[in-house]
């Protein structure tokens, strides 16, 4: 059996065990356990592509198998991985883990929320091993879904409107994504001379250039408005306000990264020709959020809020990276992906922790927490100095190789919006700094506040969970970078740049 079938059985098994669970301690307990058998199987199978590169394994995808669907169309359930999908599988089932141990007081409709859960990642997972279109706009559906019932049923404030207007906006692009899909399906052909979904069947036989013109806006705006595409962001920072903690971990950690990957992926990969045309129009657009997203952080008072325009900050710099189309700008975006969905799915349990404890998320109402809540403010920091990319840390990894890699380009249109890009950071310095100090400094702000229980040991579990790859990553970058870019060699060929 292909050991990425494991990826899809072990989170199936999870759903069923939690489906004939009952009570209140039991569900997470299943699912715990699930979640750590497939936490097991990730690092086992970038263990196992490891071991075949090393082995000499030059192949474009590992661990292929073809599994017929729907033969009259030629649509086949077909599998593989390269180190970018290996790499944000591994991410998925670091902050699905996470955000297991961090919803573990969950008690209204226990069982039916880490169902939804856990489906939800199942989609992702199956998204981030599919190589045919039609498997992976089915995973892609699977993971989006379930949002609309986490946020409308397990959700805060304006929840109904929140996940109403997830859905309808992500619908919407899902409209978009279906015509470009369906396009280059129509305009494929594979070694029998067939319609395909095939993406390494659809690169050999190419796309017509006048097909790609039409097809990679749709394409890249479907995918887009998942990865926060600006101006159709604005699902996201009420998506995350209204989400309860663990979802805004996996909406923010993992849900988003299909937009980015969606737009490697297929957009840029199948559509080169398109992409090199029409780069500099999304390169506007994409530059546009990551320093208007920054900006608009300062303005919030909503800790939610705040890390909500932040991470469409950070997305807004995959897609921007993406848009650079050479080696060092392409390997950033993956770094970032990576960077982004554990610092940001960090900062999201630790505002739980801390809403759980005062009740509030206004940044102005707290205060000294340091002195109460230190386990959770010194999480909060190093987060922090991540965000906003100190050496050492994953952040800094990440967004050295984008600004490098987008400088590389020696044209005034590309260096001047790689300087608009590279000011986000100090944006960035200004609400990362100004929260912590607010927030955890100074005198205690209320007196209830210097009885705050400190960090249980499943919150103390989850953020460990993401905040020892962040470090690590800052630290050992090199093993993941050149996974990565040994994975871009395919896309940097039909590039012309390879």
């Amino acid at each position: 059996m292909n050991m990425l079938l494991l990826l899809l059985i072990i989170p199936a098994l999870t759903v069923g065990g939690l489906l004939f669970s009952n009570g209140k301690r039991l569900p997470r307990m299943v699912a715990a356990v699930g979640m750590s058998l497939q936490f097991a199987a990730a690092c086992y199978l970038v263990l196992a592509y490891l071991q075949e590169r090393a082995a000499g394994n030059t192949a474009e995808m590992l661990f292929t198998s073809s599994y017929e669907w729907f033969k009259y169309l030629n649509i086949r359930f077909d599998l593989g991985v390269d180190g970018v999908s290996v790499s944000l599988i591994l991410l998925t089932a670091i902050v699905t883990l996470a955000g297991v141990f961090i919803s573990w007081r969950v008690e209204d409709l226990a069982k039916e929320f880490f169902v939804s859960l856990i489906l939800l990642a199942t989609g992702v997972f199956g998204f981030f091993i599919s190589i045919d279109l039609f498997s992976m706009f089915l995973f892609y559906e699977l993971a989006v879904i379930p949002m609309y019932l986490l946020i409308g049923i397990w959700g805060s404030g304006p929840r109904e409107y929140a996940a109403m207007k997830l859905t309808l906006m992500l619908m919407a692009g899902s409209a978009f994504l279906l015509v470009g899909l369906l396009g280059l399906y129509f305009y494929s052909a594979n070694a029998a001379d067939q319609h395909t979904f095939n993406l390494l069947e659809i690169a050999r036989g190419g796309i017509p250039i006048e097909a790609q013109r039409l097809f990679f806006p749709l394409t890249f705006v479907g995918f887009g408005v998942l990865g926060a595409l600006f101006p159709f962001h604005t699902w996201s920072p009420d998506g995350h306000a209204s989400a309860p903690t663990a979802v805004s971990m996996l909406h923010a950690g993992v849900l988003m990264k299909l937009g980015g990957y969606g737009c490697f992926r297929v957009a840029i990969f199948l559509m080169p020709e398109a992409a090199a045309e029409m780069s500099w129009f999304f390169i506007i657009l994409t530059g546009s959020c990551v320093i208007y997203a920054a900006t608009h952080a300062i303005l919030q008072t909503d800790l939610k809020y705040i890390n909500a325009y932040s991470s469409v900050s950070h997305c807004g710099l995959v897609l921007f990276a993406i848009l650079m189309l050479n080696e060092t700008a392409l390997t950033g975006a993956v770094l970032q992906m990576i960077s982004h969905g554990l610092m940001t799915a960090l900062f999201f349990a630790l505002i739980g922790m801390l809403y759980e404890r005062t009740h509030t998320r206004i940044v102005q109402e707290m205060g000294g927490l340091l002195k109460v809540l230190p386990f959770i403010s010194a999480v909060y920091v190093i987060a922090g100095l991540a965000s906003l990319g100190l050496p050492g840390l994953s952040g800094f990894v990440a967004e050295l190789s984008i600004f490098v890699g987008a400088f590389e380009h020696p044209d005034v249109f590309h260096r001047v919006w790689t300087i608009l890009a590279v000011s986000a950071i100090v944006v960035t310095a200004v609400y990362i700094l100004r929260v912590v100090g607010v927030m955890l400094m100074g005198p205690i702000k209320e007196p209830a506040y210097a009885a705050l229980p400190g960090a249980f040991w499943y919150e103390k579990t989850g953020a460990l969970l993401l905040i020892l790859p962040i470090v690590g990553m800052g630290l050992l970058p090199l093993w993941l970078a050149d996974m990565i870019q040994f994975s871009l060699i395919p896309l940097l060929r039909a590039l012309g740049v390879g």
